[in-house]
């Protein structure tokens, strides 16, 4: 009953005139930009994250959050009809553009839109009912638990982004130590500055995410030099009775994978499609015909996607932990609006944590209500050449950095970070796990300092406190799978080599 009157008291804040028409412009836009090609949600929010300095605190954040969730939608377009995927759309492409060739783009994309309001809604009840509570369990976190935690979530996406725990967590150590340039709080001293003043307050997340998500994103496309032809195909929308009663228990499969997954460090909704997709194959009645242009191939994973997209929302909002590298991006908007995410934003600022919840569900009505109908209208924006495009990107890229601090300097890191970037992407190193340790790294030394402090420098409040404890001991067996699963592979690679000689 407590949860249903929370819900009815955010209902009251997402529901006025001004809310609503920042939730259906970041819905709006976010599918916009989600469409263009070689831009994701996360570039997409980083690209749009200066439009919300002038916006009050709530109608910014409802705002972003429709970016994310907008841009989730618009990446599954794009993957649907096009065969261009991005992080969160990859298992899209499986199904979605097999249906495409088969003439079926439209019952595809209405199955993206269908499932993901079905995973977006189911999140939100989990949200609604698991976020308060896990507030309540932070509050026995101290400083060591803390650093622990964020060892967790640094060692689990690491693995989950690139692949590879090395150049993962080599990424992470990156966005560290960009993350201590600056003055040192505590002492006063200048670190990583190389005397230059512009250095003095650190470096802008801003200029980050947007030099090393949308300028280097635009350079590989332009790289690539691939021809990208407008969808020309035709469109209908509406299912058959048989194909909607195909979509629902894929659907709710998938809502239920994505809302488990988006919870835990290191999940989200990359992880989420891939295990929803997966599970499919096992129980699906139609598990056979997944993989050849099937109807439960995109129902599926669109609901994961969509669902593990909301409940990522609760490490940080109950915690104060990021989970991956997009809510890293949210938990500065945070931050620069004043509000600091974790056990505290529920108590103390219910009207933000309840509407941005209630308006999450407005959100998912948007998207299916606006999105669905205008497909066609979204099609259109294939239409325009590349050549047109990646400029006036490149245009707000630098517009939206120089209004922040009205300083030329931001606008030339902007630019060193967008090579670096290019830089990384030209290596096959993913960019993502560097915007997490540019986020925690700075909260890792703080939480650090303050345990050693308390323990008045003895190491071992890490292992006595027993959460901790725990989750140095979950990190140490993580690591240890790895190196057995390593060497595994490596001395079954020895004895596939060796096997040829010895015929």
């Amino acid at each position: 009953m407590e949860v249903l009157n929370n819900l009815a008291f955010g209902f009251s804040h997402a529901l006025t005139l001004q809310n609503l028409m920042f939730c259906a412009l970041g819905c709006t836009v976010g599918t916009l930009v989600g469409l263009l090609p070689g831009l994701g949600p996360l570039a997409t929010i980083s690209l749009l994250l200066p439009l919300t300095y002038s916006i009050d605190t709530t109608g910014a954040l409802i705002m972003l959050a429709g970016i994310y969730y907008g841009a989730q939608y618009g990446d599954s377009v794009s993957a649907i009809t096009m065969k261009i995927p991005h992080a969160s759309s990859i298992v899209a492409c499986i199904d979605g553009y097999a249906m495409t060739l088969k003439g079926k783009t439209g019952l595809a994309l209405f199955t993206a839109g269908f499932s993901s309001f079905i995973g977006g809604t189911v999140a939100i009840v989990v949200l609604a009912f698991l976020a308060p509570s896990l507030g309540e369990v932070a509050f026995l976190f101290g400083p060591a638990d803390y650093c622990a935690l964020m060892l967790v979530g640094f060692v689990c996406v690491s693995f989950v982004t690139t692949g590879s725990l090395l150049n993962g967590l080599a990424m992470c150590m990156v966005g560290v130590l960009l993350g201590s340039i600056g003055t040192d709080v505590n002492s006063g001293m200048a670190r990583f500055t190389w005397d230059a003043p512009f250095l003095a307050d650190g470096v802008g997340i801003v200029s980050i995410a947007l030099g090393c998500f949308g300028i280097a994103e635009i350079c590989k496309n332009l790289d690539s030099r691939e021809e990208r032809s407008p969808f020309n195909g035709k469109i209908k929308l509406m299912p058959t009775w048989p194909e909607f009663k195909r979509i629902i228990p894929s659907a709710l499969r998938g809502s239920v994978v994505g809302s488990f997954l988006g919870i835990l460090p290191g999940g989200g909704p990359v992880i989420a499609q891939f295990a929803a997709y997966a599970l499919d194959k096992k129980v699906s009645k139609y598990k056979d015909e997944i993989g050849t242009g099937c109807i439960e191939g995109v129902a599926g994973q669109a609901a994961a996607d969509e669902a593990a997209a909301r409940t990522s929302f609760i490490p940080l909002m109950s915690i104060g932990i990021p989970e991956n590298a997009v809510m890293a991006l949210m938990m500065a908007a945070f931050i620069i609006k004043g509000i600091q995410p974790g056990p505290n934003m529920i108590a103390g600022h219910p009207e933000l944590f309840w509407g941005l919840v209630a308006s999450m569900w407005i959100g998912n009505v948007f998207l299916l209500v606006l999105n669905v109908p205008l497909v066609r209208y979204w099609l259109s924006v294939f239409k325009i050449p590349y050549n047109v495009l990646f400029p006036a990107i490149l245009f707000f890229c630098c517009i939206g950095t120089y209004s922040i601090n009205n300083n030329l300097d931001d606008v030339f890191i902007t630019v060193a970070f967008g090579a670096l970037g290019y830089l990384f992407m030209r290596l096959e190193m993913d960019p993502s796990p560097l915007m997490l340790g540019f986020i925690l790294g700075p909260m890792l030394e703080e939480n650090f300092r303050r345990s050693m402090l308390l323990s008045r420098g003895s190491f071992g409040v890490f292992i006595n406190r027993p959460i901790s404890g725990t989750l140095l001991g979950l990190i140490a067996l993580f690591i240890l799978w790895q190196l057995v699963v390593f060497f595994r592979q490596r001395s079954r690679t020895k004895e596939l080599v060796a096997a040829p000689a010895a015929v």
